[in-house]
């Protein structure tokens, strides 16, 4: 009897051991993949129900078809907004189907955005009127902007849990659309529709995006890869002038996803205001404009907020456009 029990707890160990190995191993070969071609595997061949919204561009959840030409962000303010201190707090829930380790890594990716900008998720409260659900839904999706009431950002349990695809969806949340999607985009890439398949055409739309007095970045993590959507493994997106630029690898966040983060929501100009206005209750006038000066210059130049944070004020010419990659 003993033998016996030994047997099958060495089977179980064993079982639960290949288990790990194996998890292990796909884990270590998405991580070759890029965000975009995590997003398309996770959502393709899915089967929709009339439960689930309208999807466009691959991940954006729209709700009927006449968003398709018309973001919302058009007819309504999207943008969170900003308290007093200078920070953006936006409510969050995780669903409860959710594992340990699988919340661990949507909380990274919604903690990581207080290290390069004014934006802080929070968990929500009863009093919250607007807040973001996280719930494992049909795929890897999000609508843009905020919403209003229950906003579902859907990380499904298998294929959207990457600290890029987090980040990913909750750009989209903020109010940021595809790079590919872009007013300008016909200046850098070239988009090659004989190559689409039949139906996905709409995700390349081309959007009146503002972008925030930002280059057009290959490197985002909103830039799709240049076989997205094929439906004959030749590419759909070709860089321009030259077609060898490598485009649609990104893993997370780059230097300027995170610029026009921090512009849009103006973090740079409210981390300068409210600096001058505490320092000044306590100091004398000779004091503020140096205390700030030191502050902004770690901050602004550490996230490329601004180009004159040096001398302790910012360039406000970006600022006069209010919202990043969304639509005018």
């Amino acid at each position: 009897m003993a033998h016996m029990s030994v047997f099958r707890f060495s089977a179980l160990a064993l079982l639960l051991l290949s288990a790990c190995c194996w998890a292990d191993t796909e884990a270590e070969a998405d991580s070759e993949l890029s965000v975009s071609e995590l997003l398309e595997r996770a959502n393709s061949n899915l089967i929709r129900s009339d439960d689930d919204p309208i999807l466009t561009g691959g991940d954006i959840a729209i709700d009927s078809e006449a968003e398709r030409n018309a973001d919302p962000c058009t007819s309504r303010g999207c943008m969170w907004g900003k308290w007093t201190d200078g920070k953006v707090y936006i409510p969050y829930y995780i669903a409860s189907h959710f594992s340990s380790r699988e919340k661990a890594i949507i909380t990274r990716g919604l903690e990581s955005f207080s290290s390069f900008s004014c934006i802080r998720f929070r968990p929500s409260r009863s009093s919250d009127r607007d807040w973001l659900s996280i719930e494992s839904k049909n795929g890897c999706y999000s609508y843009v902007g905020r919403r209003g009431g229950k906003q579902v950002v859907s990380l499904a349990r298998r294929g959207c849990l990457y600290h890029g695809t987090v980040q990913h969806e909750l750009l989209h949340a903020l109010g940021f659309n595809h790079e590919q999607t872009r007013s300008d985009r016909d200046n850098h890439i070239k988009v090659l529709l004989q190559n689409v398949q039949s139906g996905m055409e709409h995700n390349f739309r081309k959007i009146a995006t503002l972008n925030q007095g930002t280059p057009y970045d290959y490197n985002s993590v909103m830039q799709y890869h240049k076989y997205a959507f094929s439906r004959n493994n030749q590419p759909t997106m070709l860089p321009i002038p030259n077609s060898n630029v490598s485009f649609g690898n990104a893993k997370e966040m780059s230097r300027n996803d995170i610029a026009r983060l921090n512009t849009l929501y103006k973090c740079c100009e409210c981390l300068h205001e409210h600096i001058m206005n505490t320092y000044t209750h306590t100091h004398t006038h000779t004091h503020p404009v140096l205390y700030s000066t030191a502050c902004l210059l770690s901050f602004c130049l550490l996230h490329r907020c601004a180009i004159h944070c040096y001398r302790g004020s910012l360039s406000r010419s970006s600022d006069r456009q209010s919202r990043g990659n969304i639509v005018s």
